[in-house]
């Protein structure tokens, strides 16, 4: 089942909550973004700005997976970036809950595609750097190591990233994520630099981690068969300036087979509606 949003350019739109049966105290600290009205823009040395987003009006609420594609370079992660407080917007507004977004905070963890752990630094030390970073390591350390259970890296505590596969330097990022106890949880393509069966056993551990926690987590992908099989709802953007082309609600239930009728027809939904988001060709899978 697909339910497309109207109207969505120019209007504030409130996305319906997914039922949950008895929410988890985790997913009772969930956050709740709103977006609204945001307009981002990147200035050129002796030339136009670059206008990245216009008149961007989401919500999504506590506790909801949610996947933005759109073409390449659309804005899709600038838009994360906003959320995560790196960059602010032109004109428009970001909350989580009541209060706006003016800048980075440990309520908001972001992971990028690649794992950005410092190098000189120990796993361990990684993981605890933004327990370190806010002042609270002498009460919170004693969590450390279930993080390092919740991810698989149990034993590599003394390692460093130099001794790790992709896939495992990817685990401890979301460790180091994940142990601030976030509300919220970017994403930025983090599995994009892996091989294909490394890829989608991330997906299924970050899926677990997700119904572990139940916070809000807020994916950015090129693959069309990675948002289907991870998100509650997709967010497809336009190609720059990036709009809102529409919202896919999925009705697909937990857990997913890549090969379900269902699925299949899903993915052939949104290729067509990037197919009519701007680009010439016909669209492959990834994007």
């Amino acid at each position: 089942m697909v339910t497309k949003s109207k109207g969505l350019n120019s209007k504030t739109v409130t996305l319906p909550l997914i039922p949950q049966e008895t929410p988890s105290l985790s997913a009772q600290k969930a956050g709740t973004i709103r977006i609204q009205g945001v307009h981002k823009s990147f200035p050129q040395f002796d030339a136009p700005d670059i206008i990245v987003l216009a008149d961007i009006n989401l919500e999504f609420k506590a506790g909801e997976f949610i996947a933005l594609i759109g073409p390449s370079g659309c804005g899709k992660s600038t838009l994360l970036r906003l959320i995560a407080g790196l960059v602010l917007p032109d004109k428009g507004r970001l909350n989580l809950d009541d209060a706006e977004i003016g800048g980075p905070g440990y309520e908001r963890g972001l992971v990028f595609q690649d794992p950005t752990l410092f190098p000189w630094k120990t796993i361990y030390e990684n993981i605890a750097f933004g327990l370190r970073a806010r002042g609270v390591y002498p009460r919170e350390k004693t969590r450390i190591p279930e993080f390092f259970k919740l991810v698989g890296l149990e034993g590599f505590e003394r390692s460093y990233p130099h001794h790790l596969s992709g896939g495992m330097a990817q685990r401890a990022a979301l460790a180091r994520a994940l142990v601030n106890k976030p509300k919220v949880l970017l994403l930025d393509e983090p599995l994009g630099a892996l091989d294909a069966f490394t890829r989608m056993n991330m997906q299924d551990e970050i899926l677990k981690i997700w119904e572990h926690h139940g916070m809000t987590t807020i994916m950015v992908t090129h693959d069309v068969d990675e948002a289907i099989y991870m998100a509650d709802r997709i967010v497809v953007m336009s190609s720059r300036p990036a709009k809102i082309e529409q919202i896919l609600q999925m009705g697909i239930g937990r857990p997913r087979q890549r090969g379900d009728p269902d699925f299949l027809d899903l993915r052939a939904k949104i290729l067509k509606i990037l197919h009519f988001a701007g680009t010439k060709q016909e669209l492959p899978y990834y994007l």
